[in-house]
């Protein structure tokens, strides 16, 4: 009996743990650098995150594309959400307002390749792996 990893759990926590990094750690950890420690605002931190979430979210949404549903939609949603995140670090003055809906763009993706390789009834195709 082999283990099963779910690649969209992976993708959600990713997603949510970028957000909580971008939002809840300027708000209350904001004596890090006293000790220290500067991962608010540090760009390679920031770029980093974007890349481990890009990475996962991709391997996960193309597969459920591939072997499960045949449908666009998570992978749209998934790719501007990623742009938005691009846009937040190049356009400072405007991060909250690109932030926001990336966040919510990218748990979107995710939930919905969760939802439609759950109701995937039938392959589209004869490479499908059901």
């Amino acid at each position: 009996m082999g283990v099963r990893f779910n690649w969209d759990f992976l993708g959600i926590m990713a997603s949510l743990a970028c957000a909580i990094h971008c939002a809840v750690l300027p708000l209350f950890m904001t004596s890090l650098p006293l000790f220290g420690v500067n991962i608010v605002n540090n760009l390679s931190f920031e770029i980093l995150m974007i890349i481990l979430a890009a990475v996962i979210g991709l391997y996960s949404l193309t597969h459920g594309f591939k072997k499960h549903h045949h449908r666009k939609l998570p992978i749209t949603l998934f790719i501007v959400g990623i742009v938005l995140l691009l846009a937040k670090q190049v356009l400072h003055e405007w991060d909250i307002y690109f932030l926001i809906p990336a966040v919510i763009l990218i748990v979107a993706a995710h939930y919905f390749n969760y939802r439609l390789c759950r109701s995937a009834d039938q392959c589209h195709t004869d490479d499908c792996k059901h």
